[in-house]
This record gives C-alpha cells, sequence and structure tokens, in this order.
C-alpha cells in the first residue's frame, strides 16, 4: 500500500485531482467530508463543538451552521486552533481506520486541506501539493464559490503560505492549466504512484 497525502491552497484544485486519482483507481479518503461526519448531529463531536462555542454554531435544524461557525474561526487563530483540537483527531482515528480496510497494493489519498499547517507531511510516504497562483486561487473562491472577495482573502490568509506547502511537496502539480493539460499531469503521477505502490 502506498499512503499519498494530496493538499493545496483553497482555490487551487485539489477537488478535481482527487476525482482524477479516483478515476484512475486510488482510494480516496477525504479529510473534510470525513470531518462533516465527526461533527454530524447526534455525534460527540458536535457536542464538543458547541461545548466550545454556544449553541448559536447550531442551524435550524440542529446541524452545524457551517458558514457562521467558518466566520468566527477563520477571523481569530485561537478560536481555530480550538476547533482543530476537538475535530482533528476524530477525522484522524476515522481515517486510520479507512485505510486499514485498503487492499494491499492500493494507492490510498488522503485529502487533506490543512497538511502543511498541521505537520502532517510525515505521516505518508508521498506528499502531493496541487499548487496555483494566488490570483488564480482568489477568482475560483469568488466566481465559482461565490465568495465575496474579503471572505476568500481572510480564508486564503488563514491557510499555509504558498512556499510552505511547496516545502513538503514530494510532487507539485501546477493547477494554472487548462484541464487537458491538468489531466496529463495527473496521469503521470498516477503511473508513478502505482510502480511506487507495487514496490513498497
Amino acid at each position: 500500500m502506498l499512503s499519498v497525502g494530496l493538499t493545496g491552497g483553497i482555490g487551487a484544485g485539489k477537488s478535481e485531482v482527487s476525482r482524477l486519482l479516483v478515476e484512475h483507481g486510488a482510494v480516496l479518503i477525504d479529510a473534510d467530508r470525513i470531518a462533516r461526519e465527526v461533527v454530524a448531529p447526534g455525534t460527540p463531536g458536535l457536542a464538543a463543538v458547541v461545548d466550545a462555542f454556544g449553541p448559536d454554531v447550531l442551524a435550524g435544524d440542529g446541524s452545524l451552521d457551517r458558514p457562521k461557525l467558518g466566520s468566527i474561526v477563520f477571523a481569530d487563530p485561537d478560536k481555530l486552533t480550538v476547533l482543530n483540537s476537538i475535530v482533528h483527531p476524530l477525522v484522524g482515528a476515522r481515517s486510520r481506520e479507512l485505510e486499514e480496510s485498503a487492499a494491499e497494493d492500493a494507492v490510498v489519498v488522503h485529502d487533506v486541506p490543512l497538511l502543511a499547517e498541521n505537520g502532517l507531511a510525515p505521516l505518508y510516504d508521498l506528499v502531493i501539493v496541487v499548487d496555483a497562483a494566488p490570483e488564480t486561487q482568489l477568482d475560483r473562491l469568488v466566481r465559482l464559490r461565490g465568495m465575496t472577495e474579503e471572505d476568500a482573502r481572510a480564508r486564503m490568509a488563514a491557510q499555509a503560505t504558498r512556499e510552505k506547502r511547496r516545502e513538503i511537496a514530494d510532487v507539485v502539480i501546477d493547477n494554472d492549466v487548462p484541464l487537458e493539460e491538468l489531466r496529463e499531469r495527473v496521469d503521470q503521477v498516477w503511473d508513478d504512484l502505482v510502480r511506487r505502490a507495487r514496490s513498497a
């Protein structure tokens, strides 16, 4: 088994790269999706978040109001640290369960947005960073996700710098390119991952 950490700044196009890797046969463990699962209604994770941030972070149906919580934690590094201390251990435990259930020769891709920020690179056999220029990220967040420019800049500023992400990369995938070029690059990377998995 080859354990791969996949990361990139918000709006860099990491989700597109993970989708292409899954098309090739990668086993995807999506930290964001797991992070939503561990704070679903009725979970100990949601109870801990409400204890830390108050009932105002709940939506009317009892689920987590993610935009509300996001506006609180992305404006205050200390509160972001508190949230991460609740969610990250739960995500880590569930990710390990999923990885242990994968086939012996699998390429397991961990989609981890905050891999660089949390010093997680040593946990993986190899780290792939999806990279895009900050102006590309900003354009995608405003145009495609409907964020205000101010909110988009705040979210980008809360993450590791582009340089810090590139420092931990074993492989960099440039996503300032048309989709067809991105697909060709992912094809090359996949061939390399399969070779590594077979020799692991």
